[in-house]
């Protein structure tokens, strides 16, 4: 989520209306999409992960579970308490608020997901988005980027269109894809082996 004006007040008013505007704790779409992203990760663990745009928490908290150490984040400072709410009896978990890409952390992660997020960013936001990963990417660590692929009114980009400018830009192996109506999920890595090869080492 960007750290434009537009984009904190339109954040800032869905969570004056709503504590959960996406209805993640609800809807089978938001359920089932964590589930395929969580089935999609190479590894069964990662040390250091990172959450851009966690929203409420709902993914976090599931994640944490593959992850040593998770950082999260999101723009919103009501998404940030709701998900400091969601994770408080993680002791892995850490949530800010930040913008994304200009307030990017520092050091390396062996995972980053970056999920319903990117069509929220124009054009050069999305070029730094990319450049953040590739730079703070572990040896060896995942990138999954996963998104809606219906309209969304008032943003500039699809889902479609953030995937292809990923695939264009990431200089990491493509592992997996996947893809219905509503949504698409990719998954890049530094190590290009096969859930089988990182096992059979």
């Amino acid at each position: 989520m960007s750290g434009e004006p537009e984009a904190q007040r339109y954040f800032d008013g869905l969570y004056e209306r709503s504590d959960d505007p996406w209805l993640l704790r609800e809807r089978w779409y938001e359920r089932r999409k964590r589930a395929l992203t969580l089935a999609m990760l190479p590894d069964p663990r990662y040390a250091r992960a990172y959450e851009p745009g966690c929203a409420t928490g709902e993914f976090t908290a599931e994640l944490a579970s593959r992850c040593d150490t998770l950082l999260a984040a999101d723009l919103s400072a009501d998404a940030v308490a709701l998900a400091r709410r969601r994770v408080a009896h993680l002791g892995n978990v850490k949530i800010e608020q930040r913008a994304i890409p200009d307030d990017w952390p520092n050091g390396h992660f062996d995972l980053i997901v970056i999920s319903e997020l990117a069509y929220y960013l124009d054009e050069p936001q999305l070029a730094r988005l990319a450049a953040c990963l590739a730079g703070s990417l572990a040896p060896g660590g995942t990138i999954v980027a996963c998104h809606w692929r219906q309209p969304i009114e008032g943003w500039p980009h699809s889902g479609d269109f953030v995937h292809e400018e990923l695939r264009a830009t990431l200089p990491f192996a493509r592992l997996s894809h996947y893809q219905d109506e509503d949504m698409l999920l990719d998954v890049w890595s530094s190590n290009p082996g096969s859930v089988h090869c990182r096992e059979a080492k």
